[in-house]
């Protein structure tokens, strides 16, 4: 069977090849759609069907077949088919200008804040959230999250600061211990050093070393690291000296733990002679005025506004308000010439500081007429320990400040420092340190916080010789990345800051290289649970 169209599309002709001769014309009345036109539609939707097929396969398999309505679909496929795809630059450029119509606008008060990731994802759920919503509830999470951590932060900061003013029960109890030992143990009050080793107290072909302070645990730290060190303990001579109410717990240690072969003396402050306080009113004024005292033991987040200030400078400021920097023990460094007028030259070490390598060779130094002998603090790739310039230390809005120092002139390191009393003699340096003194005094310690350094800097202008750095090395007690390996080569290692490795707060993989010092099998340690606390 054939069919014939006739070229006008107005009749067809069905004709059969059976043997017969069937022929049948049908005529097709005029319509306002021609057929030619019908059969291309026909001919065009036969091969665009696979294709509408196959976009809806993949529409399903995107993830989009969600849609319960014609109109749902047809919005999904209607991009597709006619070409255009979704631009992910232009949804990104709108989400933009969401978030910074958003930054500029007051955040709604009606609007409750989720505590969590998973709270917001469920309330966007349930309560199918705009796109501006779901940017004020972002910007709303992120400020509660930014102002916990802060407060959290400066409570840290607080906590720590007590920590490290505090003195730890086992240390407390060491002393105590001591001091009662001190009383019901002839031996240890036996004089200190015997009777027949007292002229090498004043011999200066003896290295002289001398430690300031009323912790006991950590001066014999520094004593024995020093002896274990040296290549001739047998020469050295320790004068340790601590405040009154140490003094017996002082002695009894190291009447009962002698440093031998090296020689120790120990002396308080009340059996100096000289160290009267007709000599040193301005120390008494700074332990005892009110004003001083309540800036270092008072309420330091009084006149504080946290908003103004961040962690790293709150941190400094507490640093600064030590009690620690009120007390004589740490002004005692600049009455050495004073204290011991027989002796010529001397290092004095910091009570956290571990000694690592033979000192000796500290005593052959040139001095080239200098008076102190220090690592200077402004010469290393360090940005916390070593870039310290008087700009560090000093208020330089201050007239008297800005007028008689220079902001870039290079601090350096207190806590191991070689003393040439012969010179030191000859200066005005404790004249200086004075006048300073009372001048930060009378202006409200508007001209710097920070304890003994700044005076001594400007004291000391003029008289540091420069050592090598490999002699101190500081920042343990800050600097938690401190590299490891240097901190095994350097002469003196000092815990200078917060974490000390006596305290909780001391860093754990520093706090080694001072424990190997203590000694732990001590009947007193032990009953005190040092290592326990």
């Amino acid at each position: 069977m054939q069919l014939h169209f006739s070229p006008s599309m107005r009749s067809i002709t069905i004709s059969s090849k059976n043997g017969f001769i069937d022929l049948m014309k049908i005529k097709v009345a005029a319509c306002h759609i021609s057929y030619r036109t019908l059969f291309h539609t026909i001919l065009i939707l036969a091969f665009l069907l696979p294709f509408v097929f196959i976009l809806t396969a993949l529409v399903t398999l995107e993830g989009v077949n969600k849609c319960s309505s014609f109109d749902c679909l047809g919005r999904r496929l209607g991009p597709k088919l006619l070409g255009r795809v979704d631009d992910p630059a232009r949804l990104v450029r709108d989400f933009y200008n969401i978030l910074n119509e958003v930054k500029t606008r007051e955040i709604p008060s009606a609007l409750e804040l989720p505590d969590s990731f998973d709270q917001l994802v469920s309330d966007m759920k349930s309560n199918q959230y705009d796109a501006k919503t779901f940017a004020f509830m972002l910007r709303g999470m992120m400020q509660k999250f930014e102002r916990e951590i802060r407060e959290s932060k400066f409570s840290e900061l607080m906590n720590k600061h007590f920590a490290a003013s505090s003195v730890p029960k086992g240390i407390h109890c060491l002393s105590l211990r001591l001091t009662d030992e001190y009383s019901s143990n002839a031996h240890a009050r036996k004089q200190l050093p015997p009777p027949e080793l007292l002229p090498t107290l004043s011999d200066n072909s003896y290295h002289h070393f001398i430690v300031s302070t009323d912790n006991i645990l950590a001066a014999s730290v520094v004593v024995t690291s020093t002896v274990q060190s040296s290549q001739k303990p047998e020469n050295i001579v320790f004068h340790v000296i601590t405040d009154k109410k140490t003094y017996a717990g002082m002695h009894s240690w190291f009447a009962l733990n002698p440093a031998t072969p090296a020689i120790v003396e120990v002396r308080g402050i009340h059996q100096f002679d000289w160290l009267t306080r007709e000599n040193v009113p301005v120390l008494e004024a700074v332990e005892n005025q009110n004003g001083i005292r309540n800036y270092y033991h008072g309420n330091h987040f009084a006149g504080t506004n946290l908003s103004d200030t961040n962690p790293y400078k709150f941190a400094s400021k507490l640093q600064a308000r030590s009690p620690k920097y009120i007390s004589l023990l740490n002004h005692l460094r600049i009455y050495i010439p004073e204290l011991f007028p027989n002796l010529d030259k001397v290092v004095f070490l910091d009570d956290d500081v571990v000694v690592q390598r033979d000192l000796s060779p500290l005593w052959e130094i040139d001095m080239n007429g200098k008076v102190n002998g220090a690592v200077e603090t402004c010469r290393g790739n360090d940005q916390w320990v070593m870039s310290k310039h008087f700009r560090n230390y000093f208020n330089f809005s201050h007239p008297l400040i800005a007028e008689h120092l220079d902001p870039d002139e290079c601090a350096w390191a207190y806590g191991m420092n070689l003393f040439d009393l012969r010179t030191w003699r000859t200066t005005n340096i404790r004249e200086t340190y004075h006048t300073w003194l009372k001048e930060n005094l009378r202006s409200n310690l508007t001209m710097w916080k920070l304890g003994t350094l700044p005076p001594a800097l400007i004291a000391f202008k003029g008289h540091v010789h420069p050592i090598d750095p490999s002699w101190h090395m500081l920042g343990l007690g800050y600097q938690n990345k401190t590299d490891i390996e240097s901190v095994r080569k350097a002469a003196v290692i000092h815990f200078n800051g917060q974490s000390k490795p006596w305290l909780q707060i001391g860093f754990d993989h520093l706090r080694p290289f001072w424990n190997k010092y203590v000694n732990y099998t001590n009947d007193f340690v032990r009953n005190c649970h040092i290592l326990d606390s």
